[in-house]
């Protein structure tokens, strides 16, 4: 399959990555996208910090259409991606990763590469079992979807990124 992508800078501008991942969700639905297609997320940094998306999607009449009908709702839309780091909101996949499921299940049901755990050099076994929270956020780094993991309870692992972290200093 070759790659169609499209960045999608939004407008108005988008400052935190809840507000860009749901509105990922509404543009995925409002344009029929279908099942392969990647909806990512982009911080971009310089004088107007915001978070960008990207949307890879499977063939070029899909493309042309997704960008026909973005522009005329103010949002930027430009080819290719913001960069090569993106967080994948929508992914093939992404809807089974419920629930408690082991590393084997998540990469053979969904298009994450590889499973990573924070502060270890090794993979985790393939009967690891990840308690996701419904909340799976892979990036892409060097061509790869690799699911960053931290130890939990139990032997568990769960995703480094949690649906509502909380803030720095929450009790000041």
């Amino acid at each position: 399959m070759t790659p169609y992508v499209l960045t999608v800078d939004p407008d108005p501008d988008v400052r935190d990555l809840r507000t860009a991942d749901h509105l990922l969700h509404t543009l995925t639905a409002e344009l029929a996208l279908p099942e392969g297609t990647f909806g990512c997320t982009h911080l971009v940094r310089g004088d107007r910090p915001r978070v960008a998306l990207s949307l890879t999607l499977p063939s070029e009449p899909l493309l042309r259409t997704a960008q026909e009908r973005l522009t005329p709702h103010g949002h930027r839309v430009s080819h290719g991606a913001p960069d090569a780091v993106g967080r994948a909101v929508i992914y093939p996949g992404v809807t089974a990763l419920t629930g408690t499921l082991t590393i084997t299940h998540l990469l053979t049901h969904s298009a994450i590469d590889r499973v990573t755990v924070l502060g270890t050099p090794t993979r985790p076994a393939p009967d690891t079992r990840l308690m996701t929270g419904g909340h799976v956020r892979p990036q892409w780094q060097n061509g790869e979807l690799v699911l960053t993991t931290m130890p939990a309870a139990g032997g568990t692992l769960v995703p480094f990124e949690v649906r509502d972290p909380t803030p720095c200093c929450a009790d000041h």
